[in-house]
């Protein structure tokens, strides 16, 4: 299976390092939990970040660049299944209407021994990366409730200590008449 990253990051296959580090904030924030409630962006983001280890280590984007261009090479061959593949896509859409865009092609194998090894181990610390991600959030929101909760407790007891001022100082002035 081949993985197209540059597709997946909206790339030129000639981006910079800092290019590809800009793409992958973009995609990241697009795919991120809170903008896609009831949709499961995991399996996005972990992609997102396998295609980030590759493309920000020199020798494997190298290496990956090579498989790039023989996949390319060979889909041009196979120009007539494109119709086909287009109505696969328009056919596949997910839960919000949105097309369902395609990065893995199941029809080439990447021939790199090296490289195999090194997107699955970009997979591996991909969805460890995705699992420390989601425990970061969750402390996240948790210390938001925890300090909207004192905010609100401290609004709360100034609100009555208020009101028992603001009733001493009506009885005084009843008081006084």
């Amino acid at each position: 299976m081949f993985v197209d990253y540059y597709s997946l990051f909206e790339i030129s296959p000639y981006a910079s390092s800092d290019e590809i580090k800009l793409a992958f904030k973009k995609q990241a924030l697009k795919w991120h939990p809170d903008r896609n409630p009831g949709f499961d962006t995991t399996e996005k983001m972990q992609l997102l970040n396998e295609a980030k280890l590759i493309l920000l280590d020199n020798e494997a984007r190298q290496r990956y660049d090579y498989q790039y261009q023989r996949f390319y090479q060979k889909k041009k061959q196979k120009e007539e299944n494109k119709h086909q593949e287009q109505e696969q896509r328009e056919s596949h859409k997910n839960r919000e209407g949105r097309k369902r865009e395609t990065f893995t092609h199941m029809g080439f194998d990447i021939e790199d021994e090296l490289l195999k090894k090194w997107t699955a181990n970009a997979k591996l610390q991909a969805v460890g990366l995705a699992k420390q991600t989601i425990e970061e959030l969750r402390g996240m929101v948790k210390a938001g409730i925890k300090d909207g909760a004192e905010a609100m407790g401290t609004a709360f007891i100034s609100q009555i200590i208020l009101g028992v001022i603001f009733l001493i100082l009506i009885g005084l002035s009843k008081s006084c008449n």
